[in-house]
């Protein structure tokens, strides 16, 4: 079976993205930074989201209920997007691709392309700037970090984080107009 066009383009993409995803993944040579990105990563996996969606009534309490709900149903939502992509487009991830990438800790799935970590957490904090800024400016560190540990870690190439950055991002934006539906269930 010939390759497709997305796996030709992914095939010239990687060969391009390769030597910043080396640069990028030799941070790990550096003790503090293998540690640190490895809990970013563990807590990425959903473990931040879920106490941050079960916190919102008491963070925010005029709206937080509401906020809650639909961080749960945006979070679906963006694992059905991010999962039926990988599916779709199915993008080997950089370590798979070139040995001297080095893989820090074990991917939850298979491909790469884009990356669901990045997808959840802009989502997340996007949501968040525009129905409770004080708290976006809060968890945007954990967002920024979330998202260079997937390229630090090995698992992505940077094309896949900016990609679930945008992703995430627009589903984020769209879903704060949607609140103001999520009021009236609380």
């Amino acid at each position: 079976m010939p390759p497709s066009k997305a796996s030709r383009f992914f095939e010239r993409a990687d060969q391009r993205e390769f030597l910043l995803c080396q640069i990028i993944n030799g941070y790990l040579r550096y003790r503090f930074v293998l540690p640190y990105f490895r809990v970013v990563s563990r807590l990425g996996d959903g473990w931040f989201w879920y106490a941050l969606i079960l916190a919102m009534p008491i963070l925010h309490p005029e709206a937080g209920l509401a906020l809650a709900l639909l961080m749960a149903a945006t979070g679906l939502v963006c694992t059905l997007t991010y999962k039926g992509l990988k599916k779709t487009l199915i993008r080997e991830r950089p370590f798979i691709s070139f040995p001297d990438i080095h893989c820090a800790t074990p991917p939850l799935d298979q491909y790469s392309f884009p990356s669901g970590h990045t997808l959840h957490a802009v989502c997340f904090n996007s949501l968040l700037a525009f129905t409770a800024p004080e708290l976006a400016l809060v968890v945007l560190p954990f967002t920024v970090s979330v998202a260079i540990s997937r390229v630090v870690l090995g698992l992505h190439y940077p094309s896949d984080v900016v990609a679930g950055a945008l992703i995430g991002g627009s589903m984020g934006m769209v879903a704060s107009y949607a609140l103001p539906s999520f009021m009236p269930l609380v």
